[in-house]
């Protein structure tokens, strides 16, 4: 077998590392002149960290490459979704009502970097470029929470997805604290089905419900090998119900947060 194709992102990173060798620049050297440290630049350069758009302004000024590693990191960021997750980001991106419910992991759109790095590290399933490739969508997905006209964001998630540890207690800390900001939004709710509730609808899967501008309803589902998107009455409908079925069983705003708080002081 051949080996995998190069990505965007380890592209961007082969050229820089190029780009600083031309200039006879060790990773040090290139680290003070940008304020960054070396060793980000060697994870930038073997395509083990997707850089900011700050290091790439600078990497630009201090190599003097006209703006060449931002136009990359553009490209970037349009490649790193998977192809057969565009379909529902384009759909995503205009809602005007998001409804999303996460059995066992805080869902994508109100996950820390920290968080979503080790979610898509942990089943060891990706290669490093990969994870990082879905690290820069997932993040640059949430930006729809904080649009101007954001979409109202209802969030439904079992219990166990707050007691369950990803990562370290560290990451957990950082995650239950940017819950406890976002969820102050005024269009944004986090309610949580509690572990006393037993078996719910839920059980069987995470979903979410997408309503357009235009007034349709578009679902989405994951499977383990890639997103099902489906704008099918049958398919939304279903949904619906089992959506319905989960806020009966969710705790109420108040009551939810208070219990993320509460489980939040277990990871500090």
């Amino acid at each position: 077998m051949g080996d995998a194709p190069l990505s965007t992102l380890e592209f961007l990173g082969g050229e820089l590392r190029r780009a600083r060798r031309d200039r006879g620049l060790s990773q040090e050297e290139l680290a003070q002149r940008i304020n960054y440290s070396s060793s980000l630049i060697g994870m930038v350069e073997i395509g083990h960290r997707t850089p900011s758009q700050d290091f790439v302004g600078r990497v630009d000024a201090a190599l003097e490459s006209g703006g060449f590693f931002e136009r990359l990191l553009a490209l970037v960021r349009v490649d790193a979704a998977p192809p057969w997750l565009r379909e529902w980001i384009s759909v995503e991106a205009e809602a005007t009502l998001i409804r999303w419910f996460e059995p066992s992991l805080i869902p994508g759109l109100l996950q820390t970097e920290a968080y979503a790095r080790a979610v898509l590290t942990g089943g060891g399933m990706l290669r490093d470029a990969e994870v990082e490739q879905r690290v820069t969508s997932r993040l640059s997905r949430q930006a729809v929470l904080t649009r101007e006209s954001p979409p109202e964001a209802v969030f439904v998630v079992d219990e166990a997805a707050l007691r369950r540890r990803i990562g370290s207690p560290a990451v957990m800390a950082e995650q239950f604290a940017h819950l406890l900001r976002v969820t102050e939004l005024p269009h944004v709710d986090l309610l949580v089905v509690p572990a006393d509730a037993g078996m719910h609808a839920g059980l069987a899967g995470a979903f979410i419900l997408v309503r357009t501008a235009e007034g349709g309803e578009v679902a989405h589902v994951d499977t383990p090998l890639r997103a099902h998107v489906s704008d099918r009455s049958d398919d939304v409908d279903s949904l619906q119900r089992r959506w319905e079925s989960l806020r009966g069983e969710a705790l109420p705003r108040r009551a939810s947060r208070e219990l993320i708080g509460e489980v939040a002081e277990t990871w500090t």
